[in-house]
């Protein structure tokens, strides 16, 4: 069963917040000050904070960024992960991956099965990795923001949680980009 393994200690990470949203602005952005107050109450460190209107483009372009910074190693996005003809941050996201974690997706559906019955369907929240770093879309509203970090993110970013975690193999995700 999954825990946390006093005896090692936390490994704080570096997090970049996107919020996607042809509507929202800072100062509505309550999916984004979700999710910073979750990551920094964490003790994890919050390294850039953006917001981007539904261009498939741009947020690809934004992610690809990210994942070049060396000071970032996890990207958070919130927004734009339903089926309306404008939500397309799933699609940005898989432009950028070069793995898809499938099962990220499948464990935000079961904790959303449990919150909102089947409306979970509408949901197409995803993760993957690009360039060494994590790249998880999240749904746009704040309560799904809560159950992805509380239920999932809290505990495979941190090193302590076993029996595994994503932080332990962060170092290993980009082996195959080094030379032999």
């Amino acid at each position: 069963m999954s825990r946390i393994d006093e005896t090692r200690d936390f490994v704080p990470v570096r997090i970049a917040v996107l919020t996607v949203s042809d509507t929202r602005d800072a100062t509505q952005d309550r999916s984004g000050d979700a999710l910073v107050a979750r990551l920094t109450g964490a003790g994890h460190v919050l390294a850039d904070r953006k917001i981007l209107r539904d261009e498939r483009d741009e947020i690809a372009s934004q992610l690809r960024d990210w994942c070049a910074d060396p000071a970032i190693d996890v990207v958070i996005s919130t927004g734009g992960t339903g089926l309306t003809g404008r939500d397309v941050t799933v699609e940005a996201h898989r432009d950028v991956y070069e793995k898809e974690i499938d099962a990220f997706g499948t464990v935000f559906t079961i904790v959303s099965m449990n919150k909102i019955g089947t409306s979970a369907v509408q949901s197409r929240a995803t993760g993957g990795v690009a360039n060494g770093t994590y790249l998880f879309a999240l749904p746009g509203s704040p309560g799904a923001c809560k159950d992805a970090w509380d239920e999932i993110l809290v505990k495979q970013l941190d090193y302590r949680h076993r029996p595994c975690n994503f932080v332990e193999i962060l170092p290993r995700l980009d082996e195959h980009q080094r030379r032999k």
